[in-house]
């Protein structure tokens, strides 16, 4: 992963996915629409239906919390303070404009249909897209030529209101983790048993039990 100027107008941009859509059975469901198992939500998917062109595991410079509460899995929702230390891993996705606007569209719960303007994330490195959840644009850096696109809130993680994730979110973050970068279950348990919001509501042998079921 590289910083730096990239293009203001690319047609492909790696979406970078840090909860329940690294794992990529979860993020198909954005892509194709349906009702993933366990829930009652409907997603539309995209207007291009393809599967991403690569996949490759990041590391971004920040920290994943969970805050507010889920309407699709109750529970803390996974979001991305880009300003605090250490690392965290996420899946990068080559997608095109098109695939990447739809996407965070969904996870804003507007209709997919209208590609974003990307250029004020992609010269700034940040841009807001509205007040609510997943409306802030990340642009953390290129890959391969191509930038480094994810979404979260406007608040950092010291003002978020944290809240304990479903078993059901972990799970998928537990098998991206899995699929992206190798993992063993011991690690993810030790990695989301101490992230704000889970930490002290979540040990790392529950994670682990629940991971194995």
């Amino acid at each position: 992963m590289t910083a730096g100027t990239v293009h203001p107008h690319p047609e492909r941009v790696w979406y970078a996915a840090y909860g329940s859509n690294m794992h990529l059975a979860r993020l198909a469901y954005y892509l194709t629409g349906g009702c993933p198992p366990g829930t009652t939500r409907i997603y539309p998917g995209c207007r291009d239906r393809s599967g991403p062109e690569r996949a490759t595991p990041i590391l971004l410079r920040g920290e994943l919390y969970f805050a507010l509460e889920s309407r699709t899995w109750t529970g803390g929702m996974g979001f991305f303070d880009p300003l605090r230390g250490g690392e965290m891993p996420a899946r990068a996705y080559l997608l095109t404009v098109s695939q990447f606007s739809d996407i965070v569209a969904q996870e804003m719960r507007r209709s997919p249909g209208t590609d974003l303007e990307l250029s004020g994330a992609l010269t700034d490195g940040h841009a807001e897209l509205g007040p609510g959840r997943y409306e802030i644009l990340v642009c953390p850096g290129a890959l391969d030529g191509y930038p480094i696109l994810t979404c979260t809130v406007s608040w950092r993680r010291a003002r978020a209101k944290l809240n304990r994730p479903s078993a059901a979110y972990l799970r998928h973050l537990a098998a991206g983790l899995t699929e992206a970068h190798g993992w063993d279950l011991a690690r993810i348990a030790d990695y989301l048993s101490t992230r704000p919001g889970a930490a002290g509501s979540w040990s790392a042998a529950e994670i682990a039990a629940l991971c194995e079921i």
